[in-house]
């Protein structure tokens, strides 16, 4: 009898997941259920007047290998699109004006001296602070803290307040008072352990990193990011292609998920849709945000439900804006900016979208990603279009110089759909880690539990159906 396999939401995890599994058991039967009636979850690209809008994420890293594994195995590599590096500088909002980033800072320690000594960003107090990070002793134990206090304890307040603080709202739209250092930046505290000071080992990891590349016979193939020339949407569509015809049920949601205890060892899993309908599995592979999916589990699975009801949410909106070149009064060569909480103010961050990738906008007309709401003002993630557009145009315009109205504008919100890895978070992970050993028919994937990124939401995936499809397959 062939093995069923159900696996719960199609956004990028989910079509990993099955993708995996029709790769390593294809004589399976898999059902993936989408309660949306497309594939790709945040995941959506909209071409219109000649500009190419992504509503969520608008690109991936290559330093983890999962995004460019999957698009290889899809035969998206030729399609791949990277940065232009000739405007790589981001800026840094104070007082009203962009100030380019320090050269060499990465999110929370500087590669370089000279530039941190010569930015209008920091006053001469704040940077005789950073530089005594040199002097500062490492932590004498291993507990866990924030990113806030991190930062504030090896390079001082104004470094968080006007660097650090912006750039890492720009990724997480979070609040760096909660966010857990060892959860989403544990490298930085591995240097404070190895070498004391991180401006000590910031330094060495470069030179590393030039010797490295004057030693290769050729540069590297991609950038640090990359995205596909058709959107990423594309993506999601080859995904469910190279899935097959029949497996994905859109327009169907999961309300429960009931346990069938098998005698013969591992339970199988009974899911109930919200029309009543309900689909039997050998397997099952949880791809939800867990604002939909621990309500699923609260009989079944009570510590998943735990797991899932413990993780805060926040949101944010994007809105997309289309000038024309003449209409900016201040052009910037960079890839984009973020404002300190400090600054007041509705944005996050916004980025020149067709600096970054060139084909995103014609000729002549600059095309603008703005990010607002995340941890700072959560409700401009639900807030209406017009009174949302109205807010951002009126910070935007004396922050660039903006003037008339945009040409285009695209808006997406996705209220609740970023994940906040808080102090204690791993705890709860290796809770639920310990719970999910003794259950080889269940796994769960998402962004939900080590990162938030793509490539990181594809490798879940793929983990998930690699751990389920044991059971069934023989080595």
């Amino acid at each position: 009898m062939e093995s069923r396999f159900l696996v719960l939401g199609a956004g990028i995890s989910g079509l990993a997941a099955a993708l995996r599994l029709r790769e390593l058991a294809p004589g399976a039967h898999i059902s993936l259920w989408e309660k949306s009636s497309r594939p790709g979850g945040v995941l959506h690209t909209v071409e219109r007047g000649g500009f190419q809008f992504e509503q969520s994420t608008d690109n991936f890293i290559t330093f983890v290998p999962w995004g460019l594994n999957l698009c290889a195995r899809l035969g998206l590599t030729d399609h791949l699109v990277r940065t232009n590096n000739r405007d790589r500088r981001t800026y840094v909002a104070r007082r009203g004006k962009l100030y380019p980033l320090p050269d060499g800072f990465m999110m929370l320690a500087p590669t370089r001296l000279w530039p941190m000594v010569t930015t209008p960003l920091l006053s001469p107090l704040g940077k005789a602070r950073a530089g005594l990070e040199l002097f500062i002793p490492r932590l004498a134990d291993e507990r866990d803290e924030s990113i806030a206090q991190f930062a504030r304890r090896r390079l001082g307040c104004e470094v968080f307040d006007r660097i650090v603080e912006p750039l890492l709202s720009g990724i997480y739209a979070g609040d760096a008072e909660k966010i857990s250092l060892l959860a989403t930046l544990p490298r930085f505290r591995e240097m404070e352990k190895k070498d004391r000071s991180l401006i000590v080992a910031m330094t060495k990891t470069q030179k590393a990193a030039r010797r490295a590349k004057r030693e290769e016979e050729s540069g590297a193939r991609y950038s640090m990011f990359v995205t596909l020339r058709e959107g990423l949407f594309r993506l999601a569509e080859k995904c469910a292609e190279a899935i097959g015809e029949g497996v994905i049920h859109y327009d169907r949601a999961a309300v429960r998920v009931d346990r069938i205890p098998n005698e013969n060892g591992a339970d199988r899993w009974r899911v109930t849709d919200g029309r009543g309908a309900t689909e039997e599995a050998d397997a099952l592979i949880c791809a939800l945000p867990s604002p939909a999916a621990g309500s699923l589990f609260s009989e079944s699975v009570p510590v998943v439900a735990r797991y899932y009801d413990a993780i805060e949410q926040t949101g944010c909106a994007v809105v997309s804006l289309a000038f024309r070149d003449k209409q900016i009064r201040r052009q910037f060569k960079g890839m984009g900016f973020v404002v300190p909480t400090k600054e007041g103010g509705s944005i996050i961050a916004g980025s020149f979208s067709n600096h970054k990738y060139p084909h995103r906008a014609p000729a002549g007309y600059t095309l603008l990603r703005i990010f607002v709401g995340g941890a700072r003002a959560p409700e401009l993630a639900e807030m209406a279009d017009g009174p949302l557009l109205s807010r951002v145009l009126a910070e935007i315009r004396p922050l660039l110089g903006a003037e008339g109205e945009p040409t285009e504008v695209e808006i997406s919100k996705w209220p609740r759909g970023m994940p906040q890895y808080h102090i204690g978070h791993l705890d709860r992970l290796a809770e639920l880690s310990r719970a999910l050993d003794r259950e080889p028919t269940l796994a769960l994937c998402g962004n939900s539990f080590t990162g938030v990124g793509l490539p990181n939401c594809i490798h879940t995936g793929e983990e998930a159906a690699e751990k389920v499809v044991k059971c069934f397959v023989s080595e």
